[in-house]
């Protein structure tokens, strides 16, 4: 039985076009020579050297780093705790609001998410800045580090916290020791995952920012409007080459440590 048609190979070929092909158009134009994306006039690097010397571009990819980091920080610890609460606890009196509220920006739309904190913000007070931008980012990616928390504290092994418990631990000692280090690969990848959202964001912070912070997407949605230039197909080149590294690379730690295990797992079979 053949495993791969013509019919499947034809559409696996498309479907990798539709989705890779324009980037790598991308990647091919950012060496133009030519100001103009549509014309190829020659290899050349000198829009990269442009685009390091943009302080506008650079200033704005610094804010978008910044609140990157605070956001996915932060919303990793609140979302970890959440998982906590809502797989340890067992049932509480409000525990269905909780879980819907927590839940809730999973399926909110992005225009409605914005629109409220703007409108909260501008309740309160808040200037908009990086503060607000942080705020707004936490709110919606913590609901992603708890899910994905939460699913591997559902499958987690109690009997080890209750072993460490026997042995002396508190209950804190035995989240730090035991369980915390279990579930590490959850919350990295948690942390992960609302870091890569939070880079991504374009709705949201709209709304969120003011004058003194513009995150990167903003500044490269408000650039395309008046034109694509050479500059911002260089700035996506490397942002498509930060991705592809770290990918690659995340895929050689896994990797390596499957095979670390797998070779742990058959060290001690052969000791028993």
């Amino acid at each position: 039985m053949r495993r791969f048609s013509w019919f499947n190979v034809t559409s696996l070929t498309l479907g990798f076009a539709f989705l890779y092909l324009p980037m790598v158009l991308l990647v091919v134009y950012s060496f133009n020579e030519s100001r103009l994306v549509t014309v190829w006039a020659g290899f050349s690097t000198k829009w990269y050297g442009e685009l390091l010397r943009n302080e506008e571009f650079l200033d704005a990819a610094w804010v978008t780093l910044k609140v990157a980091v605070f956001s996915s920080t932060i919303a990793t610890v609140l979302g970890t705790m959440a998982a906590y609460v809502l797989v340890r606890a067992g049932r509480f009196r409000g525990r269905t609001l909780f879980s819907g509220m927590i839940y809730a920006p999973l399926v909110m739309p992005e225009v409605i998410t914005g629109l409220s904190l703007l409108l909260l913000f501008i309740g309160i007070g808040l200037d908009r800045g990086v503060l607000t931008i942080v705020l707004a980012h936490t709110t919606f990616s913590m609901c992603y580090v708890s899910v994905v928390v939460s699913s591997r504290l559902t499958s987690f092994d109690r009997s080890l916290e209750e072993a460490a418990l026997d042995l002396g631990c508190s209950p804190f000692e035995a989240f730090r020791l035991v369980t915390l280090p279990i579930i590490a690969p959850a919350v990295i990848s948690g942390w992960l995952l609302a870091f890569t959202l939070s880079l991504d964001d374009l709705v949201i912070a709209s709304f969120t920012t003011g004058p003194s912070a513009t995150t990167l997407p903003i500044k490269i949605f408000s650039a395309v409007r008046l034109g694509v230039s050479p500059e911002i197909n260089a700035l996506s080149t490397l942002l498509i080459g930060i991705v592809t590294v770290g990918v690659i690379t995340a895929s050689i730690v896994t990797k390596r440590a499957a095979v670390a295990q797998a070779r742990d797992e058959q060290a001690a079979e052969r000791n028993e």
